[in-house]
């Protein structure tokens, strides 16, 4: 490679990186006008050389460039008025005089002086307060769950907030065993620690302890929540190259959507700017420089092009005060039921309602849920904290827009009371309900904490979780998993706190457990009589079996029986023979 093709080469990276600081806000007026007259008007960046080239650098690059650079010339320079020719002939003339870094003309016109890119980059500093996210993930493997996984590495976005802060998406240090941030411009990777994980709205905080990480960067300011048509463009490190990327586009959606990563559902917001793999954690700017959301999600259908989503401002700020007040992430609480629609009319009569009310009627209530203290199936909730909720559950949000009404609960925290007004049996009831988190009977994940499990003669127990069926099963386990498991996750209700769903995952081969190989995934419902709880429960009681024999019973009526001694004893060799540390998991030992 000859020394001319390198400075070619290096010279395009430089445009490039000129043209996305040019991209950014400019809140100084003349530096406004200077873009809007200098630069061409087209979606495409025009980098520094191309628009007003200087001598030592007309001859760089390659020649077909060059070539249409030429041909512009040549066709701006072509009169086409006598205005034109009489400026054309002063031109030839004169052909200009540069002075302090402003273009003299013998015309009466005035042309403003050419952008300074070392100025437009002062008026951006957003984009250097975005940053790299490198991080190695070490997950649990449920199949062995006494071992973890291959290490990985990953790559994604981040941005940094105030107070020494980086945010950025949980599932991009899900796992995480090391993570290193890389500023804009860098070439030195600097060691984070991970402060919070928010699973259910998918963002994480970090933070490095090195001093020089923080030097000469300004961080991100949040904005308000953008309306509809409002532009937004979205930094961040995705696939395709090294260097920043910038996508731009609208906000063509806004309402509840299903968070993939926290199975819940939050607000959020739907863009039509490009959001690839390595963008999760970039931040979306509004046309004023200011943050509107975190990029988290896209949607890949054969049916759907460019459509994105973006994590609102008012689930981030949820997210930054619920860890500043509590000293960590207790999550977003919920209401404990599940609803129906009233918008049938002969419903809302059988019901009691009159034609002025509006509401939603509770079908279920989660026992572990504080409102099943006071609220009973078939209650018609009419409002939530005063605001009215109409019969298909949605509640007024903003100007001529309706959003679901549990975006009110989720702006409550942990432990906040909200007043809810019932209708029962046609008499109107209020009450003030502390709000809790939601537990399931299978939890959606399991907060980077590593699966429990207990071995006796080859069974391997453990229990189901969100992460376990989509490790047995893949990602469609909601069509592959056994019928009875999916029944489970989609409508059953833990009946405690401590509540579990154990199950036999798989059977490690041994004499003893001849002819039970085949039991894969089949739900533990007793031991010896006496029901199974939990996963604790059960190796207790199998720890402490003074009986003959020991019975399982499971689900679609199968039963496992062996005797106690013997199968003890087997238990020791099976473990050997798996190289095995334990029979069980640290968390059952205490």
């Amino acid at each position: 490679m000859s020394p001319s093709q390198k400075r070619g080469r290096k010279h395009k990276r430089q445009d490039a990186s000129s043209a996305e600081n040019a991209g950014g806000d400019c809140k100084e007026a003349s530096v406004t006008q200077l873009n809007e007259a200098a630069l061409p008007q087209s979606p495409e960046p025009v980098s520094a050389s191309e628009t007003n080239p200087s001598p030592s650098r007309r001859n760089r690059g390659r020649g077909k460039k060059r070539r249409l650079n030429n041909q512009a010339e040549a066709s701006n320079q072509r009169p086409s008025s006598p205005e034109r020719r009489a400026r054309h002939h002063h031109s030839d003339q004169k052909n200009g005089d540069c002075s302090n870094g402003m273009i003299v003309s013998t015309t009466t016109e005035s042309i403003p002086p050419a952008p300074s890119w070392e100025t437009v980059v002062k008026v951006v500093p957003s984009m250097d307060a975005v940053v790299k996210v490198f991080c190695v993930h070490t997950e649990p493997n449920f199949s062995l769950p006494w071992q973890r996984k291959r290490q990985y590495s990953s790559g994604s976005s981040g941005f940094i907030i105030g107070g020494r802060r980086v945010l950025t998406n949980a599932h991009s240090v899900e796992h995480h065993t090391q993570v290193k941030l890389k500023k804009r411009g860098s070439d030195t990777k600097y060691l984070a620690t991970v402060l919070a994980i928010g699973t259910e709205c998918d963002i994480a905080l970090l933070t490095v302890t090195d001093d020089e990480f923080w030097e000469g960067v300004s961080p991100v300011e949040f904005g308000d929540l953008p309306a509809l048509q409002d532009a937004v463009t979205v930094v961040g490190y995705p696939i395709g190259g090294d260097t920043i990327s910038v996508t731009s586009g609208v906000v063509s959606r806004m309402e509840i959507l299903s968070y993939v990563h926290g199975s819940t559902e939050l607000l959020g917001l739907q863009i039509d700017a490009a959001i690839n793999s390595g963008n999760s954690g970039g931040p979306a700017f509004n046309d004023k420089g200011k943050c509107v959301g975190i990029a988290f999600q896209s949607l890949k259908h054969e049916d759907a092009e460019n459509i994105g989503y973006v994590i609102p401002t008012p689930v981030i700020v949820h997210f930054i005060q619920d860890y500043e007040r509590h000293d960590k992430y207790t999550g977003f609480p919920v209401l404990g039921i599940e609803w129906q629609k009233m918008e049938n009319p002969d419903l809302r009569k059988s019901m009691g309602m009159e034609s002025h009310q509006k509401g939603v009627r509770i079908r279920r209530i989660e026992p572990t849920a504080p409102e099943s203290q006071v609220l009973k199936p078939s209650d018609i909730i009419l409002s939530f904290d005063g605001v009215n909720i109409a019969n298909d559950g949605t509640v007024p949000f903003r100007h001529g827009e309706r959003i679901g009404f549990s975006y009110l609960i989720s702006q409550k925290y942990t432990g906040d009371s909200a007043l809810v007004k019932v209708l029962r049996n046609k008499e109107i009831l209020e009450f003030n309900i502390k709000l809790a988190i939601h537990k399931r009977l299978i939890p959606a994940h399991i907060s980077g904490k590593p699966p429990s499990y207990f071995i006796v003669a080859g069974f391997v127990f453990t229990t189901v979780s969100v992460p376990y069926l989509r490790s047995e099963y893949g990602k469609e386990y909601e069509f592959d998993a056994p019928v009875k498991l999916l029944e489970k996750h989609l409508h059953a209700m833990a009946q405690s706190v401590d509540e579990q769903l154990v199950v036999v995952s798989q059977v490690l081969v041994s004499d003893i457990n001849i002819g039970y190989e085949e039991i894969v995934n089949t739900q533990v419902v007793a031991f010896n009589g006496k029901p199974v709880k939990n996963l604790k429960g059960l190796a207790e009681m199998v720890e402490n079996c003074d009986d003959e024999y020991m019975k399982f019973n499971l689900d679609y009526d199968q039963i496992v029986v062996l005797e106690t001694k013997t199968a003890k004893e087997a238990t020791l060799d099976i473990l050997t023979t798996h190289c095995i540390p334990s029979a069980m998991s640290d968390d059952l030992k205490t």
